[in-house]
């Protein structure tokens, strides 16, 4: 199989090496799972395998065939997401069919920035569940004959966001799959699909990116200038989605933020440190208020490492001058308290606390570690 199939997609060496080999059998499994965390191309994978099925057949017409799965069109390729339901929606309405104009327009325009940069991570108001009447349609997709090609592709985005009656309806095609289709499911949950739909397909784990993967990612796709990528890909932890999300969050004022409240913490300047809080606890900031706390939680742990002897790795590493001055003026301090006490703030951020009152939490759990465990 020529390796152009895989041009553009970063990483992933081991997954695209498998599925490599089994485009050169005779046999192809009838269902996959591709899993790993969001952000990585598992989508995008998916997308490219289904044109190298066309690739590698002697059809006359492969352009063409290859063109329309490019455009995430049936009859080839049938993609399924996520969706929210329409206004008197049932579950024998069709997947869009109470929808209005505005959100058909809406799918639309998500749909082809899906189409232009496969990247890109479809965005769609309560659209927090695969429908039944999505896994119901692949019964019509399935059901029309096409001999002109030797195999389709069904790929269900997200997977592990159908209910039990969505993947009960799956595992019926999946027990007797049709011929000459292929479905992939991909997740960063396998866990939460039942062990029935598993064992029936062939598991691919796909890794987090590198650093440089997700810098590319950012210049190539999304046109961030290289200084800006830089900067965010040490801490999008492998991920492009999360490397989004830092981005979209104007990720230089919330990390230059994050260290003037380490600064006023640690110096015992609380009224300071709750100040530069103050901007992301106002009605809905709670996504960047969560950034500011794991941002708060990645310099802990960069500390922890400087302690631990380890000056490579460093998320922080702009500022790696300062974890060293502090490491040498508390170098007893025990982080494990601090941290876990803030990835409990963190998690409470979603319950509707008191987000003033957490503010103080925040900036007290800071001071108390130089106070009483610096000494």
């Amino acid at each position: 199989m020529n390796e152009d199939i895989w041009k553009g997609i970063e990483g992933q060496s081991l997954p695209k090496n498998l599925l490599n080999k089994l485009l050169n059998t005779s046999s192809i499994p009838h269902a996959f799972l591709f899993t790993g965390i969001d952000g990585i191309g598992k989508d995008f994978c998916a997308l490219r395998f289904a044109q190298a099925l066309v690739i590698r057949s002697n059809l006359p017409n492969k352009s063409t065939i290859i063109h329309q799965i490019e455009n995430l069109s049936e009859p080839y390729y049938k993609y399924i997401i996520p969706l929210p339901r329409g206004k008197n929606e049932t579950d024998d309405s069709g997947p869009v069919e109470k929808f209005s104009t505005e959100e058909i327009q809406l799918l639309r325009d998500e749909l082809q920035k899906k189409i232009n940069n496969p990247y890109y991570k479809i965005r769609i108001p309560k659209a927090n569940q695969i429908k039944i009447s999505s896994i119901r349609d692949i019964k019509k997709f399935v059901s029309l004959s096409y001999e002109d090609i030797p195999c389709r592709v069904i790929v269900i985005s997200d997977a592990h966001l159908m209910n039990e009656e969505a993947q009960n309806a799956l595992l019926k095609n999946l027990e007797e799959p049709p011929e000459g289709v292929v479905f992939i499911l991909t997740t960063p949950y396998p866990g939460l699909l039942r062990e029935t739909i598993r064992s029936r397909c062939w598991k691919i784990n796909f890794h987090p990116l590198t650093d440089e993967e997700i810098k590319s990612v950012l210049i190539n796709y999304f046109e961030v200038e290289t200084e800006t990528a830089a900067l965010i890909a040490p801490f999008a932890m492998g991920s492009v989605t999360r490397a989004l999300d830092l981005l979209e969050h104007d990720f230089n004022i919330i990390l230059e933020k994050t260290i003037y409240v380490l600064r006023y913490s640690f110096a015992g300047r609380y009224h300071s440190a709750l100040n530069e809080i103050l901007p992301f606890i106002k009605e809905g900031e709670t996504d960047s208020l969560k950034l500011l706390i794991q941002l708060i939680i990645i310099w802990l742990n960069d500390f922890q490492k400087i302690k631990s002897g380890f000056t490579s790795g460093l998320f922080y590493t702009k500022h790696q001058e300062t974890l060293e001055k502090f490491y040498s003026k508390f170098q007893n301090i025990e982080l494990n308290e601090t941290v876990k006490n803030l990835e409990r703030l963190n998690s409470l951020i979603a319950n509707n606390v008191n987000l003033n009152l957490l503010a103080l939490n925040l900036t007290y759990e800071l001071s108390a570690l130089i106070s009483t465990r610096g000494k």
